[in-house]
């Protein structure tokens, strides 16, 4: 890493790393190249929100996880350098593109999102669920949707704008980030806590006496996307996570990194 820039841009820190060893011949299409790196440095946007992904160093700033794997690979082939765009929530990335501030980006595929951004196939899935408290009497996720029912949810994360076209009787709270959304539930403000699964284990030591339903509303797939007018660029990521799919390369990532509740797709 050549070192970390000292100011925040916006809501962003730029991170702008050197990419060794890459496992082919570097240096895409030419126009690919230009589109994905005009100036010769990918800029990758990283969300910080979501930790199967991305890990940050609290020490050194350092980011590591399957997509920083990821973007180093896709930086080496191309034969430039990597530069990290990092935002607090996928909610900012998505609506970074608009700024051109990132040139790829990590995200779950959505309809809302692929009218701006153009996703490479779905190459990972994560299982999202219901958070209740142990006295709800809601007990499957059919229940959920019903006149009455609060869902709160982290505004613009993938499974929050799911839910935004699904929902037709549950009142849905959108909140800034999950802890936001835990904070209200424990308030009982909400009635159900909506999240990746992972995410909702790894956090139940902060929601006190709830449990999780059984089953799940939706998976939720990542895809690498690119600001939508970028064609050439589109093409190029489309066929790289097809290889990295077929490789094995994301599967040996997501074991690498010890990540529990990320599967590759097959």
């Amino acid at each position: 890493m050549r070192g970390l820039f000292a100011a925040w841009l916006m809501t962003e820190r730029l991170i702008r790393v050197h990419v060794r060893g890459g496992t082919t011949t570097a240096g895409g299409p030419d126009p690919a190249r230009s589109e994905l790196a005009p100036a010769g440095i990918l800029r990758a946007g990283m969300n910080l929100s979501n930790a199967l992904f991305t890990i940050k160093d609290a020490a050194t700033g350092e980011l590591r996880g399957v997509s920083v794997d990821l973007m180093r690979e896709l930086a080496a082939r191309l034969g430039v350098l990597l530069e990290f765009s990092v935002y607090a929530t996928p909610g900012e990335v998505a609506d970074a593109v608009d700024s051109g501030k990132w040139d790829v980006a990590i995200l779950a595929i959505e309809p809302a999102r692929a009218q701006k951004i153009a996703f490479s196939p779905a190459m990972t899935e994560i299982e999202a669920t219901y958070l209740v408290r142990e006295d709800s009497d809601l007990h499957s996720i059919e229940q959920v949707d019903m006149p009455g029912i609060r869902v709160c949810a982290s505004e613009k994360a993938g499974y929050e704008l799911y839910l935004t076209r699904t929902l037709r009787n549950a009142e849905l709270i959108r909140t800034k980030g999950l802890q936001a959304a835990f904070d209200l539930f424990n308030e009982r403000r909400a009635d159900a806590a909506a999240g990746l699964r992972p995410a909702l284990l790894e956090s139940m030591g902060r929601v006190p006496h709830a449990r999780l339903l059984e089953g799940t509303f939706m998976t939720v797939n990542h895809g690498i996307g690119t600001p939508r007018e970028r064609r050439a660029a589109a093409e190029y990521v489309k066929a790289f996570v097809e290889e990295m799919i077929a490789s094995g390369f994301v599967a040996r990532s997501i074991e690498r990194h010890g990540v529990q509740g990320l599967t590759a797709v097959k």
